[in-house]
């Protein structure tokens, strides 16, 4: 009989843990001492690493003397104080200890049987989460009869997927040609679930959008009805709290009347900004609420919850669990038969399911809704700082309504320039931003954004940013 392989002993993992966690600490300490991207070019990364594995297992000294050769020098530092592209991807320390336990517990949640832990901490987290951000209680488990609750998904890509996956079942199997409808800001992701969903590109309706790049519920009217009197079935909406090119917000109210009146299915995707909805302020985002069917936004993105943590509320989780659910022999069990459990499988793509939910309730305990909200809110305030310093320069302009902490900003100069001004910035390694090309005064401009959300972020940092902004856009500006 084969001898089983040399395990790693629980000595011998306390001391590399501990080990790791120091690590850790000191990463989170230094980081702003690092280029925020790296100087690595394609292929650099794979080439310090053999092409095959080793045979005999390595010493540990080994390995992680190639974390600081090979891994390090190829990061992209999301955590640095001046991250500001994309969105932010916060962590936190109650996070990263949520993970490690779920890690080291190594449940595998797929139904309540597999474990009953992995399940009801994660049903009354989400009820905790909806509840702090304003959802009314049909979306919520413990206040729905059943009819409703809360899951965690991947990313908000795999929410939107579900969603659309469940709409198309509630149609029902002869409903001819299902569209999707969602607006010309809103997300990628969309379409490309279309596509997934066997919708297609061509079932997928861009609505237009007014000039705070809203989409229109008017014109969404238009549509269901072209395609009503045309013998296509309209099928799901997805409006977008917090669009990614500008936070830009739909109309939740104004799009929900439409919806309702089409018996279509319509989602919410806050990925970004739903994390502000922890403070009442905000909430005027989701005014109408009531009307959707489904809801989802990141805790990965800004509510110090590492990566990855979507999550997702549903008023109707039959329709998700019977789009869904497939029973194989080896599934059934009593407890699933009782119907008196939730079975996570059903509510999402994949099977397996880690036990996320731990450190979203670490998170939760530690902060205290509370100390969630001075998070949002001392962000917001760097960005209405931002904000001033952009308009008390009359080198720059603003280009959209500042949202949350996102914005959004150009130099008076062409697109050319303002290129060469954010690829300078990121080539200095101390400030990255990214852009998108939206319009303005009705022709298509590319923007720079300033994304203001990360864990270590303070004025400090924005200081310097815009110090540097200012730096090199004079020099720009000189050569025109």
């Amino acid at each position: 009989m084969a001898e089983p392989p040399v395990h790693m002993t629980p000595d011998e993992f306390r001391r590399l843990g501990h080990a790791m966690v120091e690590r850790i600490a000191q990463y989170a300490e230094s980081v702003e001492d690092s280029s925020i991207l790296p100087a690595v070019r394609p292929g650099d990364v794979a080439a310090s690493m053999p092409r095959t594995p080793p045979e005999q297992g390595e010493a540990w000294s080994e390995i992680l003397a190639d974390i600081d050769r090979i891994v390090m020098p190829g990061l992209t530092h999301w955590q640095h104080p001046r991250f500001f592209a994309y969105f932010p991807a916060n962590g936190s320390f109650p996070a990263v200890l949520g993970d490690l336990l779920a890690t080291g517990l190594a449940q595998q949640g797929m139904i309540w049987q597999t474990s009953p832990a992995c399940t009801e901490v994660e049903t009354r987290v989400l009820d905790w989460l909806g509840a702090a951000i304003g959802l009314p209680d049909a979306l919520l488990s413990d206040a729905s009869e059943g009819s409703g609750g809360g899951v965690i998904h991947g990313t908000a890509s795999e929410a939107t997927l579900a969603a659309m996956v469940a709409a198309r079942f509630r149609l029902g199997e002869g409903a001819p040609e299902p569209v999707v409808y969602t607006s010309t800001q809103a997300h990628s992701s969309v379409v490309k679930n279309a596509r997934i969903a066997g919708i297609g590109r061509e079932g997928v309706r861009l609505i237009d959008v007014d000039n705070e790049l809203r989409m229109k519920p008017d014109a969404l009217r238009r549509a269901m009805a072209e395609d009503t009197a045309a013998g296509r079935t309209p099928c799901f909406v997805v409006a977008t709290v917090g669009t990614t090119s500008t936070a830009a917000v739909d109309p939740i109210a104004g799009i929900g009347e439409v919806s309702r009146e089409s018996g279509v299915w319509l989602h919410v995707d806050a990925a970004y900004a739903g994390a502000a909805l922890i403070c009442p302020e905000h909430r005027w985002m989701i005014e109408g609420i009531e009307a959707v069917d489904s809801f989802n936004f990141n805790p990965h993105k800004w509510l110090l919850t590492n990566f990855d943590c979507s999550t997702f509320w549903t008023r109707d989780r039959a329709a998700l669990i019977n789009a869904m659910s497939i029973t194989p022999e080896y599934l059934r069990n009593s407890a699933t038969d009782s119907g008196s459990v939730i079975d996570y499988r059903d509510w999402h793509v994949p099977l397996g399911r880690r036990f996320r939910a731990l450190k979203l309730w670490f998170v939760m305990r530690h902060y205290g809704i509370e100390g969630l909200r001075q998070h949002i809110r001392h962000h917001v305030a760097l960005a209405e700082v931002f904000e001033q310093m952009v308009r008390g320069d009359e080198r720059f302009e603003m280009v959209a309504p500042r949202h949350l902490s996102l914005v959004c900003f150009r130099m008076r100069a062409d697109d050319r320039a303002n290129t060469r001004l954010m690829e300078t910035l990121n080539a200095s390694g101390q400030v990255y931003l990214t852009h998108t090309r939206i319009p303005v005064l009705g022709e298509e401009k590319t923007v720079l954004r300033m994304a203001i959300g990360g864990t270590q972020t303070d004025r400090a940092a924005v200081d310097a940013a815009w110090q540097q902004i200012q730096t090199a856009a004079g020099a720009i500006l000189e050569t025109m």
